[in-house]
């Protein structure tokens, strides 16, 4: 991981609330297109006469995409730009989105494919900028504030794409994610010129990208991240993949009121994220939070194993918005912690590197828990099982943590 040019210059000028409103934006809008496709999940499974747990599938193939990305996204970061990038990543979600309307199975399969490979350019881009323009004391909450951009884009879904799907078809909720992409896209070109300053147009992007994941794995703290990350995505992306349906097809709910139920978790991921990223400054310990965070997302995969169909809508969704707060919450301090663990010039690279293996836990997370809801016939049952993922994460964290804390 050797530099064959100078640092780029730092990016402290910038205004860090106009930084971070856009790169949550860029988040939102790619995370939106990630789960719209879930929130219908019902709708859609009706139209093709197909189980509505093959959305895990659906997931899973996106999240392929975005681990094909992540590992060459640092380079193109450094050759065109964080900016170009980011509007590289939403035309990509687009144009997904569009061919997912196109035709069928095989419609779906290849959209989410695009989705994918532009989801996975979208937090190396981010952690690219924000790193030069925000203090140590204050990283994890600005890294968490910016990640709220993943649950606005679940709540999106949610509120969006259900009712959408009801008045024109589900075909109407992916030309919205399609129309939103390319907005957003141009509304990024006015500040590309002075936010690119630091591209290296000769660098190159196609660097080995096994060396770069050898060079993780065999950093003691990066690797118990990468891990973490691993097992906590799949918890993650198994309750915003699996909720509606859940909601639906086990607790009777109707699929609107099943998606505004999805909002609240979305929301409540997006008020801890913020909650933890204060919790892990205030601590300055970034390493105890997320294993907190591991502890009580196992503790509601349990409560949610319980709910029922005669439990009180008020009941089912207070235990989802715990969950949600805690499996959802954990993404900016983890982001934070790969930024802090690496030189500054690596960041863009380190940061996709380290995402390939938090993306495998997506890419087998969803399917794997679709394929243990086909075994037990049960959701709730299913989700019961997801604490075992949550608890290996924090477990990985507390060995790790361990070992920093004998060697200083």
């Amino acid at each position: 991981m050797t530099m064959t040019s100078p640092p780029p210059a730092p990016l402290a000028r910038l205004a860090l609330a106009g930084l971070v409103a856009e790169s949550t934006a860029v988040q939102a809008l790619s995370s939106f297109a990630m789960l719209a496709l879930p929130a219908i999940a019902p709708a859609i499974a009706a139209a093709h006469e197909l189980p509505a747990a093959l959305i895990g599938v659906q997931i899973g193939i996106a999240y392929g995409g975005a681990m094909l990305t992540s590992l060459v996204a640092g380079g193109l970061v450094r050759r065109l730009g964080a900016v170009r990038t980011s509007q590289a990543a939403l035309l990509l979600s687009a144009t997904g989105a569009g061919t997912a309307m196109a035709g069928g199975a095989a419609g779906l399969a290849v959209g989410s494919v695009l989705i994918g490979f532009g989801y996975g350019m979208v937090n190396p881009a981010a952690s690219h900028l924000l790193i030069r323009a925000t203090s140590p004391a204050s990283r994890n909450l600005v890294f968490s504030i910016k990640q709220t951009g993943v649950p606005l884009g679940g709540t999106l879904a949610g509120m969006v794409a259900p009712p959408v799907a009801q008045a024109f078809g589900w075909q109407g909720a992916m030309a919205v994610v399609a129309v939103a992409g390319l907005c957003l896209m141009l509304a990024l070109q006015p500040n590309r010129a002075r936010w690119d300053g630091d591209r290296v147009p000769t660098a190159g992007w196609g660097e080995n990208p096994l060396a770069g994941l050898g060079h993780v794995w065999r950093m003691p703290l990066l690797r118990a991240l990468s891990l973490s990350g691993f097992a906590y995505a799949a918890v993650q992306l198994s309750l915003s993949t699996f909720c509606v349906t859940l909601l639906v097809a086990e607790l009777g709910w109707p699929l609107v009121q099943a998606g505004l139920a999805l909002s609240a978790v979305q929301v409540a991921g997006a008020v801890g994220r913020v909650l933890w990223g204060a919790m892990a400054d205030r601590l300055d310990d970034g390493l105890a939070t997320l294993i907190v965070i591991g502890v009580v997302t196992a503790l509601a995969t349990l409560a949610t194993a319980a709910a029922g169909p005669d439990w009180p809508g008020w009941a089912t969704v207070a235990v989802l918005v715990v969950f949600g707060a805690a499996a959802i919450g954990w993404n900016g301090i983890y982001l934070a912690q790969v930024a802090r663990a690496t030189p500054l010039e690596q960041v863009g690279r380190v940061t996709g590197l380290s995402l390939f293996f938090t993306y495998g836990g997506v890419l087998v997370g969803p399917p794997a828990f679709a394929a243990l809801q086909h075994l037990t016939g049960s959701w709730t049952a299913t989700y019961a099982l997801a604490a075992l993922p949550a608890m290996a994460g924090a477990g990985v964290l507390v060995g790790a943590r361990r070992t920093i804390r004998s060697r200083s």
